[in-house]
């Protein structure tokens, strides 16, 4: 099968983050779309902006990048989504993110319903989940979605936008888990799981059925656990401009080397090498070198 034939999507918040250096398209649904059309597959970002400015202008910079705007709903009622970033030590950014936006307004529809069951992958997190209309059609989606079909939950806890329910449901629907160092003891609180973090990654594996687990430490790695293998990889030294877009980055082609049917250790040297190349430039959406590209084509 062509990748292009292979079709990925990203469903949830789409907005505009408001940095110190000034405004720039984000939303990791968007972020992971992005990484991933990079790779060379049939993209889609569902999700909404307002008929107003800002929605105009996300739209026409989804255009320039080259993303594909199908799936994502006008809403004269609802303003496009805005983030303030604030930036500490090393980049790492702090978010307040505004509430009763657009894309808390995703609509099911028979589009989305089509949708559903074409995507080999689809990624989402907890953050769109926080209003009902968006939750129910990004839960809908996962049920919809074929049994064979990747559905990745990046964990990606802001705020207080994320409950009990909202963590236990997601894991049911979703068969690979995406979570960095600080949202493991959060997870693992909620479910009442305890011991090391690789006993509860395995725990997290059995219990949800999980064909992965992606964990992300910051400076001191990430593991990749699957029911079969586990791989550990060091963070490269970079010169961190900011790391905004860094994990959609390492979901994109965590997605793209497992489609493409690549090692486990390939791709998480790939996905390393990735994210902290986006974090060695500013912005979620960098363009990517052809050499890292280049690996990440098929074996077959």
């Amino acid at each position: 099968m062509n990748i292009k034939t292979k079709k990925i999507a990203g469903i949830g918040e789409l907005l505009w983050d408001v940095l110190p250096q000034g405004k720039q398209m984000g939303g990791a649904p968007c972020n992971f779309a992005f990484h991933a059309m990079q790779a060379g597959f049939d993209t889609h970002v569902v999700s909404a902006v307002g008929e107003d400015p800002d929605g105009k202008e996300i739209l026409q910079v989804m255009s320039e990048l080259g993303l594909d705007q199908t799936y994502v709903q006008n809403h004269p009622d609802y303003p496009t989504g805005t983030v303030t970033v604030e930036l500490a030590g090393e980049g790492i950014p702090s978010y307040t993110i505004h509430e009763n936006v657009a894309w808390d307004h995703i609509y099911w529809n028979k589009d989305l319903a089509k949708l559903a069951v074409e995507v080999d992958a689809v990624c989402f997190g907890s953050l769109a989940q926080r209003n009902q209309v968006s939750g129910n059609t990004i839960r809908r989606f996962m049920e919809t979605a074929r049994p064979e079909c990747l559905r990745v939950y990046d964990i990606n806890l802001r705020q207080s936008f994320y409950d009990r329910e909202t963590l236990f449901q997601s894991l049911k629907l979703s068969n690979v888990l995406k979570l960095n160092e600080n949202e493991l003891p959060l997870l693992a609180g909620f479910l009442g799981f305890e011991g090391s973090e690789q006993e509860i990654l395995t725990k997290l594996l059995n219990e949800f059925q999980l064909r992965l687990i992606a964990y992300t430490k910051g400076s001191q790695g990430s593991w990749l656990v699957t029911p079969d293998e586990r791989s550990h990889c060091e963070v490269p030294s970079v010169k961190i401009a900011d790391t905004v877009g860094a994990g959609d980055s390492f979901t994109a082609t965590l997605l793209a080397g497992t489609l493409n049917g690549l090692p486990l250790k390939k791709i998480h040297a790939l996905a390393t090498e990735v994210a902290a190349f986006v974090c060695s430039r500013h912005g979620a959406t960098p363009r990517l070198p052809k050499h890292l590209l280049e690996h990440l084509k098929p074996t077959n």
